[in-house]
């Protein structure tokens, strides 16, 4: 159901039960799935692909073009996928030539005023709480959680299951199944209940907090504490996958809780 009050571009391919509130933009290369709300002053701009039942709420702005002197107008994307809500004036800025698209997976939450800038890859189940803020190329994998006014500096991996305390800057890559907070961030424990919600046994949330006493307790360098990890810890995909992204990360991991 489309309002006669919205401005919608006549080569949008809208499906037909998407609803479109009153005083929506909605630009050129725009494709709106089934079952998708649109709610009222909600600009939708060229190179946005938005998939079936997502509700973005009044204010919110879709692939706008990159925040990035770089960008020379290339086309690119924008990219939600189904079932996620984007809640009052959030923001999702298209990709640049890095990336050529930003993309929101399934099943995520924005809430009011979060930000997610060009090349961006946020996966399923992610929530990104008011004000929180993605700078440039961010990669955050499935059901990682960012509190209020967390900030993420550009080019960071925050892995899988990680929750991020509100108000962090988040400047080192951040690994899978950990609470971090304070500042500098630092490792504050590992995300135990959001694990149980999410199916992991006690049996494996042991062992990750075995593995993480070693690598941010004990107080050896990354390197030694790594190797004891490989001699001390029964293989598992939980320890392959911690040890897979620390050795791997680009910008160094975060530290240890600093008293």
């Amino acid at each position: 159901m489309t309002q006669p009050l919205a401005s919608i571009h006549a080569d949008a391919k809208i499906a037909a039960s998407v609803t479109i509130s009153p005083f929506c933009t909605i630009e050129g290369d725009v494709e709106i799935g089934e079952g998708t709300w649109i709610g009222p002053n909600v600009t939708i701009m060229e190179g946005a692909r938005i998939g079936k039942n997502v509700k973005i709420y009044p204010g919110a702005v879709i692939s706008a073009p990159p925040q990035d002197l770089k960008y020379k107008g290339e086309k690119t994307l924008a990219i939600i996928g189904d079932g996620t809500t984007i809640r009052e004036c959030a923001t999702v800025n298209r990709g640049t030539i890095d990336r050529y698209k930003t993309e929101v997976g399934k099943n995520c939450l924005l809430m009011a005023y979060s930000h997610v800038a060009h090349d961006c890859i946020v996966g399923n189940h992610v929530i990104l709480a008011n004000l929180a803020t993605l700078a440039g190329h961010i990669t955050v994998h499935d059901w990682a959680i960012l509190e209020g006014m967390v900030a993420v500096q550009q080019f960071i991996t925050i892995a899988e299951h990680a929750f991020i305390g509100g108000g962090s800057l988040v400047r080192k890559d951040v690994p899978p199944y950990v609470k971090c907070a304070k500042e500098p961030l630092s490792f504050a424990g590992v995300n135990v209940i959001g694990l149980r919600r999410r199916g992991f046994t006690e049996a494996a949330i042991r062992q990750i907090e075995d593995i993480y006493r070693i690598v941010y307790v004990r107080g050896y360098n990354m390197s030694k504490a790594l190797d004891m990890v490989d001699s001390e810890i029964d293989p598992s995909a939980e320890r392959d996958r911690i040890v897979s992204f620390i050795k791997n990360s680009q910008f160094g991991v975060i530290k240890g809780m600093i008293e």
